[in-house]
């Protein structure tokens, strides 16, 4: 309930600036349009939910902190001392990597997409996106990045949790690089610099999780063979 109120007043507090919020998230894709360039809306009640849904989200970002503390406080009870000390850097620091992916995706991504788009438009054809268009678009993309960005959180926890040793984790590279190209194909637009900028990141960051497990993982007690004599 109280995840609810927290949501709730930060969105009360964000929505009458609402059109400058999505102003800012059109900033890449106008940026790369030709001088008087515009986005549109095609629906009637477009122009108010499309604001009003990034007003949510930014909400939804902005109260993070405070909806991750309610969950802890939920679940730290019934947590031994050693599982307490262990999640709270996970749950901090996957927050920071998700938005970190979301960062990277609209500072580094976006215009190289945005301006292959516009570069690609036939003789004549004038881009005029939609914004509910826009807005389903690039949230696919923040998601895509922020779930990229939580590959080391996966690897650490997978490890150190006993579910998969590093030495399976290095052989599985190769399954992983393709692995990251194949999404990469699936979440960008089909250029090959964007699949790139999904893809290596990925990987790079498959390759820390595995560094950062050496040091977390439980270390491994040699079984002790009693002399029978």
């Amino acid at each position: 309930m109280r995840i609810v109120i927290g949501l709730v007043l930060v969105f009360l507090c964000i929505f009458p600036f609402a059109n400058d919020v999505y102003a800012l998230l059109a900033a890449p894709l106008l940026g790369q349009l030709p001088l008087g360039g515009q986005m549109i809306a095609t629906g009637v009640t477009t122009p108010f939910f499309v604001p009003m849904k990034v007003a949510m989200m930014a909400a939804f970002l902005i109260s993070l902190p405070h909806t991750l503390y309610q969950v802890w406080a939920f679940v730290a009870p019934g947590l031994y001392a050693h599982e307490k000390k262990f999640m709270i850097p996970v749950i901090v620091t996957s927050s920071l990597l998700f938005l970190a992916g979301m960062a990277f995706a609209y500072f580094l991504v976006f215009p190289v997409v945005f301006g292959f788009i516009v570069g690609t438009a036939p003789q004549g054809v004038a881009v005029m996106t939609d914004i509910g268009n826009y807005l389903d678009f690039v949230m696919t993309l923040f998601f895509a990045f922020g779930l990229a960005f939580e590959v080391p959180i996966a690897v650490v926890m997978a490890v150190r949790f006993g579910w998969v040793s590093i030495a399976k984790l290095r052989e599985g590279r190769g399954y992983v690089i393709v692995g990251a190209f194949i999404i990469g194909a699936i979440f960008t637009p089909p250029d090959i610099i964007s699949q790139f900028m999904l893809a290596v990141p990925m990987w790079l960051l498959y390759e820390l999780g595995i560094v950062v497990a050496r040091f977390t993982s439980k270390p491994q007690v040699e079984p002790t063979i009693r002399n029978p004599n």
